[in-house]
């Protein structure tokens, strides 16, 4: 199951790492860049390390992903240090194109080889519109061999650092029309390559209300999970990216209505008109339901 909630640890913290095990997230995302001061590399790096290896590859509570530093940066230091540790995957920040993708894919087959593990076990996840560039060039991504990559996601505070914009939102609240445009974009082009689109922070943790209504949103659109900055955003977010229970008795409906009408097109329910693209969405739905109840 493509994990709903991605918890971002600082690499750095003791006591977050010590309570990341009980935050009931689907993934957590054990940070080495924005979130850990550079003179506390190296320890992050460490600590990282001792994290994944006393949590071995099958017995592990969440996915664990590592968040390394930028390619052009220490990005091979990073991986040096935690693979040995043998994490599920990798996110790289402030990419420009599919090529970053590919280069990290390089280095982790090299990783891999040197500890013993399965070719092509460590997938990637780009962050892929930190950058002017990448925000233009997600087309790039589109056709190309990256059988690593599980997921995409976008990030909107970096952008508008990039772009020297003192602010990512409108008169509203809402994101202003070029980080709706990268989100947009970066949500077609995830589904154009079949995999997750996971949706970026919502920055006021203390807003669970607010978290809830976006999550629900996000979803209805096509967005498969979201990135958490506190333990206290995890449930709202797994409960956003789940189908609710109206949800699945309606989904159940629509299938028992083609069930009941054998090679139809289309069938009546509820005094409207349904045909085939309602009934693979609500196969979806169940079976999104269904994943989401074998992992609990």
């Amino acid at each position: 199951m493509t994990p709903r909630s991605w918890l971002f640890i600082p690499g750095d913290s003791e006591k977050k790492l010590g309570k990341a095990d009980s935050t009931g997230a689907d993934a957590l995302i054990l940070d080495i860049e924005d979130s850990v001061a550079p003179e506390r590399k190296a320890e992050a790096r460490r600590m990282t390390r001792t994290f994944l290896e006393d949590r071995a590859p099958g017995a592990r509570s969440s996915q664990l992903y590592v968040r390394v530093n930028p390619l052009e940066d220490s990005a091979l230091e990073d991986l040096a240090a935690v693979m040995p540790g043998a994490p599920d995957g990798i996110m790289i920040p402030k990419t420009y194109d599919a090529d970053c993708v590919r280069q990290l894919s390089l280095y982790l087959d090299a990783f891999e080889a040197a500890q013993g593990i399965e070719r092509g076990t460590t997938k990637i996840i780009p962050v892929a519109t930190e950058t002017a560039r990448a925000a233009l060039t997600l087309h790039s991504f589109l056709g190309q061999p990256l059988p690593r990559m599980q997921a995409m996601t976008w990030g909107a505070e970096d952008l508008a650092t990039v772009l020297g914009a003192s602010t990512n939102r409108d008169e509203t609240g809402q994101w202003a029309l070029t980080y709706r445009i990268a989100r947009s974009n970066l949500l077609l082009t995830a589904k154009a390559l079949g995999i997750a689109a996971i949706d970026t922070l919502y920055v006021d943790f203390k807003d669970d209300a607010g978290l809830r209504a976006s999550c629900q949103a996000a979803a209805g659109e096509g967005f498969d999970g979201r990135i958490a900055i506190h333990p206290a955003q995890v449930a709202g977010i797994n409960e956003g990216f789940a189908p609710s229970e109206d949800a699945v008795a309606h989904a159940r409906r629509v299938i028992a209505a083609f069930d009941a009408n054998p090679g139809a097109g289309t069938v009546g329910l509820d005094g409207k008109m349904i045909d085939i693209p309602h009934l693979k969405q609500a196969r979806q739905v169940l079976a999104l339901h269904d994943s989401i109840a074998a992992r609990d």
